[in-house]
């Protein structure tokens, strides 16, 4: 949930009226979530995250002109950008995982109840990133050639035993929220564990960590 005194701004970016007028509906049931400004392009998207300075971006993938793509480059060129949070269908997994490229911080399926929806925007509004197992299992795949099996438990050099194991749920497509239930700690401990792996593997994000996690054994592929 969102801190009372904190409103997380958001901007909508889908071609579907339909589709943005219920993203809208779901958002705004959250106290802690407004949404400050719409989109039916990614031009204008880019443009609206220009005038509005919104916390989060909301982009769907294909749009008419400028798609969600090269929108989430403009987007993350920009001094202090927004969170950028890719809705897919995954209709084009190329385009999905230039957007990664891109700098997206976080991707969920258009199918995904409304209570993930905002959870997702609540977690990358608060510097977090998120990848939805469905779109972790394709980020392995495509890295490694095979489908996610399981975890190791061994020993990780260079992370301590509870980074290793931060990292091993990171894996298996947990977000912060999912760890911290696991591990019986505060959300802002793994968030500090997920920073501290990253920063001694010498990664970008947490998709980058999860490869890692497949091509160096700490879990394992499968199929």
């Amino acid at each position: 949930m969102a801190a009372d005194d904190v409103t997380v701004r958001v901007v909508l970016a889908d071609d579907q009226d339909l589709v943005r007028a219920g993203f809208r509906v779901i958002l705004e049931s959250e106290p802690g979530i407004t949404v400050v400004g719409e989109a039916a392009d990614g031009a204008t998207a880019v443009d609206a995250v220009t005038m509005l300075r919104p916390d989060v971006v909301c982009l769907d993938v294909q749009m008419p002109g400028v798609d969600g793509l090269e929108a989430a480059r403009r987007i993350t060129a920009l001094d202090d950008p927004p969170a950028v949070l890719i809705l897919t269908t995954f209709d084009n997994d190329d385009t999905l995982f230039a957007a990664l490229d891109a700098g997206a911080s976080g991707f969920l399926l258009k199918n995904a109840s409304p209570e993930k929806l905002i959870d997702a925007v609540l977690t990358v509004a608060s510097g977090d990133a998120l990848l939805a197992p469905d779109v972790t299992r394709r980020v392995i795949s495509r890295a490694t050639g095979s489908a996610p099996a399981g975890v190791s438990d061994g020993a990780v050099p260079g992370l301590t035993e509870r980074e290793a194991e931060v990292l091993r749920l990171l894996a298996q497509g947990m977000s912060n929220g999912e760890i911290a239930e696991r591990l019986y700690v505060g959300e802002a401990t793994v968030k500090t564990h997920v920073s501290n792996v990253l920063q001694k593997l010498q990664l970008r994000d947490r998709v980058q960590a999860v490869v890692w996690a497949y091509e160096h054994g700490v879990a394992r592929s499968g199929g």
